[in-house]
């Protein structure tokens, strides 16, 4: 068994050849030895290992030239379902989930680990990254205790590589353009919109033709303006520069690994520079400096260092200006950007501070700095002198992050001209009021927000082989405690493990997982709690019935069962919702006579949780690994969770008669279950290497218990459907007249008129009202469907790969203002909801009319505005060139050097129209085309 390890930690140092150099068996030990990394102090190889783990190697950790690791493996990870955020460069970043939705409140997120040790995936290169390991079952999570109920995330960095060394440079230049960038109407059709739609609602009209036709014909373009405000606040293209440079080599008793990474990227304003000595423009520039180490200080002692520090700065239109924003609640026609005399324009519906122009141009700028520290140390004593097989190992830990920000914001002078144009008048008269003053910009600064961590783990191990026998075993403490904000909500975490790994004739292994652990957060009595994992495999193909089947080179079955507990909490995490809460009337502290005296009572709030508890989730997985025809790596699981004593609400089960706020309970009940299937396909084919594979991950959920209240009809019970379940009415048409009107169930929700959303009387009481609701389409949070598609082809250095994904059983709910919900609030109205309403002439219409004011009958959730979310998406595409030895031997420096153009989010067939299945919001998305240049010395 030690040889074996020794050759798993050789994989790890990341001798392992890229897949196009490699041969079939070759390609072979990769996959059986491939390491799994389940957070004990010793790494199993696939072979050897009876948990549900995915791998994301180095070789595929860095396709999207992405600022982070977190948006590098969009798509990938067998059970790991990424969701593209929307945002600027800065904020975007992906959503995770593993194996979807499993509980109430919102907790799903998996726990996200860096070298073993929970911590900001967003602040990772793709660079540094040696593989990231997707942790589903019991059997994989178990040792870390509460935080691993969810499943977890693990990003094991690069190290260095004995007896070498190695330089390497990288630079990429992205060119970014937004997807679906949005269109809305110019100001005459918005006029004509607006018209209409008070007509409908039954009011006078806000233009008459003197000012439509000015509206059309531009003539008077300061009283009567047509803006693109799109076109003017956004410039069509962005950039970013990434640089980064890494070494890596080591000698028998030291190896290390540095990198240094810049990115720099400036984003979409199009007026950022049009200022005195700054811009105004969003930018974002991150740096990190990583240092690993691995120090033999003796021949039983090895020490290791990681060192990370990150220095991130973000910036962008002074006083934080929401820049779409304001482009979907402008129309065309609302002010011109400056009005004749040369201040911002304005209006009395729509206040120059509203002027997007002058907010990301007039209004100076911010920043925000981010500044990280990571650091962690780690030895690992070989007592062998003392018992042969014993060691010790102890690692410390401890991050720091701190956010500054800084506030040159600046006020302006803006104009509010009212024209008036009478329909009997020849030209048109206006009245002009300046408002705001031209302040010097702001000069103010502070740590806005700052975060600790401090972690520490050591314990005893002990590894042998008695003849057919292998023994791993380890007695674990870990103490944890994270400090965000340092505002009374500290939360310190503990757990003790016993772990022991069994193998017998290198075919049958088991493993056992004894985990106790306690949490701060959890209430007296229960801060403590025991999660005990089984899991075993038997790996079929070594079996004498197996050695005339040529066809299978690796079959392994494996499964696995445990109870993982949870520390959450109900409502914003914090212990004060299951203790007695008191409510305080009056707005004065109340025992000191010196104070006013409007105080009136104290009296009981909410109830206090009786016997609370904690969350506990059971977890059951059966699996296969696999190696077909010497080329096909086959993995395919299927699992099911019991998530139990979920904290709810229990004012379902009491009336309002109680004269108090009811309690949180332990409580609510969610089944999950599902199926992960991967194959990867690899062959060469003499000079061509061919590699095609694919992940498919299938989701359920289902709520058994919340404490749902009694309903008053069948279909308005929830408890039965999933978590993330939409509900809202049955959409049937649209009223044709008032005939039709009068002859429907009666309305509630507000008076409708001729083009109104008609609704399904489901319960049958002749009234349309919320007792009509069901549930409506698929998931809106996660889809039950997640996969990709990759395929790779290397001909003599000459390369493709690229990477599809898709999801399915995903429903939108199109509810955004001016885009599909126009006017609402004097917002604006996209061309799609101009072209796609109901009109006497157009019945047969997507939407319903429009509407100047807040429709209570439309604008709430039914069919009619959901949307299939499904999506297939060229995520990844990369066209490479190798340069061949002959050409860099030459050079006699130069060992490797590799040129590519990279596209990113490049096409998606959807159903969304106008928009991004990803994206619904107002910030867009963007697609990219990187040229990327590698070189190794």
């Amino acid at each position: 068994m030690n040889q074996r390890y020794s050759i798993i930690f050789t994989l790890l140092a990341g001798m392992a050849a890229p897949a196009s150099a490699q041969n079939d068996s070759t390609v072979v030990e990769s996959f059986v030895g491939q390491p799994v990394d389940v957070g004990a102090e010793v790494v199993l190889t696939r072979e050897e290992s009876t948990a549900a783990v995915s791998v994301i190697t180095e070789r595929d950790t860095d396709r999207r030239s992405a600022k982070n690791i977190g948006n590098s493996i969009i798509g990938q990870g067998n059970g790991l379902i990424s969701l593209l955020g929307s945002g600027s460069y800065a904020t975007q970043n992906p959503t995770f989930y593993v194996r979807g939705l499993q509980t109430l409140n919102g907790n799903d997120s998996p726990l996200i680990l860096v070298d073993g040790i929970e911590r900001d995936i967003t602040t990772i290169t793709p660079e540094e990254v040696a593989s990231v390991s997707v942790l589903k079952d019991a059997a994989a999570v178990a040792l870390y205790g509460y935080k691993g109920v969810n499943g977890a995330v693990l990003v094991t960095t690069k190290r260095g590589k004995s007896n070498s060394r190695s330089i390497k440079f990288t630079y990429d230049h992205l060119f970014n353009s937004i997807i679906n960038k949005p269109k809305f109407v110019d100001a005459y059709t918005y006029g004509k919109a607006i018209n209409e739609a008070r007509a409908n609602d039954g009011l006078s009209s806000r233009y008459n033709s003197n000012e439509l036709d000015a509206l059309r014909d531009g003539t008077y373009p300061y009283l009567y303006p047509n803006v693109n405000w799109v076109d003017e606040t956004f410039r069509d293209r962005a950039m970013t520069n990434k640089y980064n440079l890494q070494f890596q080599g080591g000698t028998d008793k030291f190896l290390y690994y540095a990198m240094v990474d810049l990115i720099s990227d400036k984003g979409f304003v199009r007026n950022h520079d049009n200022n005195d000595g700054y811009s105004t423009q969003d930018k974002y520039v991150k740096g990190n400096m990583r240092m690993n180490m691995d120090i033999k200080l003796t021949p039983t002692t090895l020490v290791k260092v990681n060192l990370l520090g990150v220095l991130a700065e973000e910036s962008g239109p002074g006083n934080q200006a929401d820049l779409w924003d304001m482009v979907y609640t402008l129309p065309a026609s609302a002010f011109p950007v400056k009005s004749s005399g040369g201040t911002w324009g304005g209006s009395n519906t729509w206040a120059g501070t509203l002027n997007p122009v002058a907010q990301s141009s007039g209004a100076a700028y911010y920043k925000n700095h981010s500044r990280s520290l990571y650091a962690d140390i780690s030895i690992c004593q070989d007592l062998g002198s003392w018992l042969k097989g014993l060691g010790a190992f102890v690692r410390t830990g401890y991050d720091n992050t701190a956010n500054i920000f800084e506030d040159h914001s600046k006020t302006y002078v803006y104009s509010v001209v009212v024209p008036n144009w009478p329909d009997a008048a020849a030209e048109p008269t206006s009245t002009e009021q300046t408002y705001g003053v031209d302040s010097p910009m702001g000069d103010e600064a502070g740590v806005e927000t700052y975060s600790r961590r401090f972690h520490f783990d050591g314990g005893l191990k002990f590894m042998r082989e008695f003849g057919d026998h292998s023994l791993y075993t380890q007695l674990k403490w870990t103490y944890e405690y994270e400090d965000p904000e340092g505002v009374n909500n500290t939360v310190y975490r503990q757990d003790v493990s016993l772990w022991a790994h069994y193998g017998y004739r290198q075919r049958y292994f088991a493993d056992i997982a004894m985990v106790e652990s306690g949490s701060s957060r959890l209430a007296p009595g229960s801060k403590w709690n025991f999660s005990p994992t089984v899991s075993a495999a038997w790996i079929v193909s070594r079996e004498d019935f197996m050695k005339d089947v040529v066809w299978v080179d690796f079959l392994k079955l494996r499964a696995s069962a445990g109870i993982i507990n949870a520390d959450y909490l109900p409502g914003d995490n914090v212990w004060s919702y299951y203790e007695q809460q008191y409510t305080m009337t009056g707005a004065t502290y109340p025992f000191d006579s010196g104070w006013n005296t409007d105080f009136t009572s104290t009296g009981l709030g909410q109830l206090a949780t009786v016997n609370p508890g904690h969350e506990k989730a059971y977890k059951y997985n059966v699996g296969m690994d696999a190696r077909l025809f010497g080329s096909l790596d086959v993995t395919l699981d299927l699992y099911m969770q019991h998530r139990t004593d979920i904290w709810v609400s229990s004012a379902g089960k009491y009336s309002t008669a109680i004269g108090m706020v009811a309690p949180y309970e332990n409580a609510g009940i969610v089944d999950s279950r599902g199926l992960e299937l991967g194959l990867d396909y690899q062959k060469e084919f003499g000079p061509v290497a061919f590699n095609l594979g694919c992940n498919l991950t299938l989701t359920h959920n289902e709520i058994k218990e919340q404490l749902e209240e009694p309903r008053l009809y069948p279909n308005l019970v929830q408890t039965g459907h999933s978590v993330g379940q939409i509900y809202g009415l049955e959409a049937i048409g649209f009223f044709a007249d008032e005939a039709d009107i009068a002859s429907s169930p009666t309305q509630t929700f507000s008076t409708v008129r001729p083009g109104d959303i008609k609704y399904r009387d489901v319960n049958g009481d002749n009234k349309i009202d919320a007792n009509d609701a069901i549930a409506i389409g698929n998931n809106g949070t996660v889809p039950g469907v997640f996969y990709n598609i990759r395929l790779g082809v290397e001909y003599k250095g000459i390369g493709l790969y690229a990477m599809f994904q898709g999801v399915g059983r995903y429903t939108a709910n199109l509810n955004t203002k001016s885009m599909y919900w126009p006017l609402i609030d004097n917002t604006n109205i996209s061309q799609y909801a101009y072209d796609n309403r109901w009109t006497p002439d157009n019945k047969d219409s997507r939407f319903p009319r429009l509407s100047s004011q807040s429709n209570a009958n439309n604008y709430r959730n039914s069919t009619l505005w959901l949307e299939d979310r499904s999506f297939f998406k060229l995520r990844d595409l990369e066209v490479y060139y190798n340069l061949p030895q002959s050409v860099l031997k030459a050079t006699k420096i130069v060992n490797g050097a590799k040129l590519y153009v990279r596209g990113t989010d490049l096409f998606s067939i959807d159903s969304i129209e106008e928009n991004d299945p990803e994206a619904l919001g107002i910030y867009p998305v963007y697609k990219s085309v990187a040229l990327g240049l590698s070189v190794t010395f």
